[in-house]
């Protein structure tokens, strides 16, 4: 029976990551601008998964034309009221004038502040996690004249795990948590590795990191300074397991039950995600989420389905 489980769980894994093909151009862009759009979501609420989903689609993942020659990454015209530098591109007409800035994180900052303009004031009464209703009420907002603006959006933040930005209410670096953190809940320190910047965060109370293109669990493993068997026992995975980019890793044991905020609430399962996908995002323990689902290890869920996490 132990075989049997070990063969499914990989069935999940495989299943999972082949049904997504990924640009490794929008894998660079997440991983380079991630923190950018984080740092909006907190001063001024906007999902996180919002402005990196609008971001790769206006600045064809920072390799437009106005993205390389303006760093403008949204694609934001002149305007009444700018005093800035100007490029001149051809657009809805041939001598259109954009917005220049100085560097990304101002271009980030502009697209905030349009978004706090009046005519958005609805969008901030959605929950900050609704990312569909987001890009719902950006399209009807009138934000863009495509027909499938919406859409774009929401395939991308699921394409590549946007959504987990989202939930990084609290965040620390492996500097911030100092040369050793101890965490009860495993009662196991960890340790700044010399010359990394790996961000670690917390999602349903345990402490955890997010997986970037090209990771590995021995490269993890190497820069939480823990042994690979301990890190895949808290992640339940096994030294094949393929990692999801944009999910968590977790540097202690799961949890029996997701967050709080998930008792009255039901995951919506998405195109290509496992339960084994969903146990780590919520980071519950798989068995139990099985469980608490009245599934046996052979469930394989579909897009639509609903799961409890809680």
């Amino acid at each position: 029976m132990k075989q049997l489980f070990f063969f499914f769980i990989l069935f999940f894994h495989t299943f999972g990551l082949s049904a997504q093909r990924k640009n490794a151009d929008y894998q660079r862009y997440v991983e380079q601008y991630a923190e950018l759009a984080v740092e909006q979501m907190k001063i001024h609420r906007i999902p996180a998964s919002i402005t990196l989903a609008q971001a790769i689609f206006e600045s064809g993942a920072g390799k437009s034309e106005l993205a390389v020659k303006a760093n403008n990454h949204f694609g934001i015209k002149k305007g009444a009221g700018w005093d800035g530098p100007v490029y001149m591109k051809a657009d809805d007409k041939s001598d259109d004038l954009f917005r220049v800035y100085k560097n990304v994180r101002l271009s980030f900052e502009d697209h905030s502040q349009i978004l706090l303009k009046p005519r958005y004031n609805k969008l901030f009464n959605l929950d900050i996690h609704d990312y569909k209703g987001w890009a719902r009420g950006l399209k009807d907002c009138g934000y863009a004249t495509n027909p499938a603006y919406a859409d774009r959006l929401i395939n991308l933040i699921e394409m590549y795990g946007l959504y987990v930005y989202d939930r990084q209410d609290q965040k620390y670096t492996a500097h911030n948590i100092g040369v050793k953190q101890d965490v009860k809940a495993s009662q196991h320190s960890f340790r700044k590795v010399g010359g990394t910047n790996r961000t670690v965060v917390q999602n349903n109370g345990l402490f955890c990191v997010i997986v970037q293109p090209g990771d590995s669990w021995e490269k993890l493993a190497h820069e939480m300074n823990v042994k690979v068997k301990k890190l895949l026992k808290w992640n339940e995975a096994f030294s094949y397991t393929p990692l999801y980019v944009g999910n968590y890793v977790y540097l202690q044991k799961k949890a029996k039950k997701g967050p709080r905020e998930m008792k009255k609430k039901w995951h919506k399962v998405s195109s290509g995600e496992s339960m084994y996908f969903i146990s780590q995002y919520y980071g519950v323990r798989l068995e139990k989420l099985y469980r608490m689902n009245f599934k046996s290890v052979d469930f394989v869920p579909q897009p639509g389905d609903l799961i409890k996490v809680r």
